[in-house]
């Protein structure tokens, strides 16, 4: 099931209310421009209201106002609509009609899941690669936001009517793979009692050491029997393997799946990066100078590495830069897997990657329209007012794991949601454990608990709660603006999938769960008494318990039938 929103039947009533003025010569002629429909801050204003007049006064040479009063007359009625109405400078406001309002309780509750569904997509396939943190060490939490963010953005784009493949890119190429082979080597060899020497970079961390550790107890001291470069090539592919199942494991404990796990060696291996080299060879796009091979774009303030010189790196195989397969990559995935769309999940400090990636698409013939980059800025714990270090095990990182056993997967899920991506963002992790209403997680889900509590309340004094009510009855302030809120929600979905903001889910779910209470507050669900009365409210509240689990599992978290 799709829904059309609010806004765009509004948007349609505007435009043929701006027809209908010009074919009764009440405007002369002019193109319609596009119409922008937003809700109304305030209640006097009605419901919806949109400043199309405005923006005609210079076309048309008349006072916004003016334009207004000349059109309102001209919008044609709709079954939603109680009045349409003239605001200074020139607003044309909608208000919503009480009757359809409560009316509307009951077609939410059968649409079920599916509430909150459009067609912006129209299907178009639409790939989120996001994490694809170097398989070299644990998760840590600045890529639980990266993984938060991009997994949410997946759900809203399918509600949205895309279709959307899931994928985690693994940097298991290049030398990233030799330094995690080297670290493990070396410490393996140290703790078997035969350290080796080698002037090359390693990863930090006890947990390469516990790595070790697992290694010889698998195989023993095998790779101390072979040369040196053979050991570290193997450990590389060992490490990498066991990183991975790592990470899929603790990206499972905060709900996040991956449809591919695309790795980047294949890229090589299949001859698709020497092809794309190629292309960008034939036209011009290469120079080669000191011994290293550059792209070279007019785009590009300055020349970018694709493979580095043997006086730099000397093994081949680790020359090539994350630029060269970047470019494979994005070949791979809009030519020969054919997405329409490809969304990448980087941290803020690859903002100096992004025109390379763009430049590069442009030169092997990939409109650069068809990437879209969300750029994600840092996370700091706090505890206490304080910044914090938690981790007994990495030395010098938090990481997911540690997070997951502190607070739980649906605190993290929220608050990493709480902030648009390019804010940095104070995890409170005295906050994220507190079961009262200043916590934005507790609050929501109790609100959603608190529906579950009011239904058994009515089966215990012998009500059933799935008895569909009579909606005419829903007349109370209180009620109306609940509906009024759980009908924006095709509206919410459609903002965040249109400006890649799975932040708005957040503000809407607090929104939603703070009119619930407050119908709550004001409105006696279950009273034997009043039986028609109650079977109304309770009508309501399954409408608004499927909601806000809707708009839960949006965000990849549980709807709590008890807290």
């Amino acid at each position: 099931m799709t829904t059309q929103t609010l806004r765009d039947q509004i948007a349609g009533l505007l435009r043929a209310g701006l027809e209908a003025a010009q074919t009764s010569g009440a405007l002369p002629p002019f193109d319609v421009p596009n119409i922008s429909v937003d809700p109304s801050r305030h209640a006097a204003h009605g419901d919806y209201g949109s400043p199309v007049c405005m923006g005609l006064a210079r076309v048309l040479r008349r006072a916004p106002l003016q334009i207004a009063q000349a059109v309102a007359p001209h919008v044609p009625p709709a079954s939603f609509v109680e009045k349409v109405a003239v605001a200074p400078p020139g607003y044309i406001n909608f208000y919503l009609d009480p009757t359809w309002l409560a009316e509307q309780a009951p077609v939410i509750l059968e649409a079920g899941e599916a509430w909150g569904n459009v067609d912006l997509g129209a299907g178009k396939r639409v790939q989120v690669e996001f994490v694809s943190a170097n398989p070299t060490g644990p998760i840590t939490i600045g890529s639980a936001r990266n993984a938060v963010i991009g997994d949410t953005l997946a759900s809203v784009l399918a509600a949205a009517g895309y279709g959307v493949e899931r994928e985690y890119y693994v940097n298991d190429a290049g030398s990233k793979a030799r330094k995690l082979g080297v670290s493990l080597f070396l410490q393996y060899a140290a703790l078997l009692g035969a350290p080796v020497s080698l002037d090359e970079e390693i990863y930090p961390g006890a947990y390469i050491v516990d790595m070790a550790q697992e290694l010889i107890a698998e195989v023993g001291r095998r790779y101390l029997e072979v040369d040196t470069e053979t050991a570290i090539h193997a450990l590389a592919d060992w490490g990498i393997a066991k990183v991975l199942d790592v990470v899929a494991d603790d990206l499972a404990q905060l709900r996040v799946h991956f449809d591919t796990w695309r790795h980047e060696r294949d890229l090589y291996a299949s001859g698709l990066f020497t092809e794309m080299l190629e292309r960008l060879r034939a036209g011009g796009y290469v120079v080669e100078r000191d011994g290293a091979t550059w792209f070279s774009h007019s785009a590009l303030a300055q020349d970018a590495v694709l493979i580095r010189s043997p006086q730099v790196i000397p093994n081949p195989e680790d020359r090539p830069t994350y630029l060269a397969s970047d470019v494979a990559y994005l070949w791979d995935k809009l030519v020969l897997r054919n997405f329409d769309r490809a969304i990448y999940v980087w941290g803020a400090d690859h903002h100096g990657d992004v025109p390379r990636v763009l430049a590069a698409a442009e030169a092997v013939g990939v409109d650069p329209e068809r990437l879209t980059f969300v750029l994600y800025q840092l996370v700091t714990l706090r505890r206490g007012g304080q910044e914090v270090r938690m981790s007994k095990s990495s030395g010098e990182f938090v990481t997911l794991r540690e997070l997951i056993d502190e607070v739980g997967p649906d605190p993290i899920r929220f608050m990493m949601l709480t902030r648009t991506v390019d804010v940095s963002l104070d995890f409170d992790l005295d906050l994220a454990v507190e079961q009262s209403d200043r916590n934005p997680v507790y609050y929501v889900q109790y609100a959603h608990t608190r529906i579950a509590g009011v239904l058994r309340k009515a089966e215990e004094v012998g009500l059933d709660p799935d008895v569909m009510g009579n909606p005419a009855l829903l007349v109370h302030p209180s009620e109306l603006d609940l509906i009024r809120k759980m009908l924006a929600l095709p509206e919410i979905v459609t903002l965040a999938a249109d400006h890649i903001a799975p932040h708005h889910l957040t503000t809407y779910a607090l929104d939603l769960a703070a009119l619930f209470h407050a119908f709550y507050r004001d409105c006696r669900v279950v009273d034997p008494d009043a039986p028609e009365l109650t079977a109304a409210r309770l009508m309501l509240s399954q409408s608004a318990k499927m909601v806000l689990a809707r708009v839960l599992h949006l965000m990849g978290m549980e709807a709590p039938e008890r807290m």
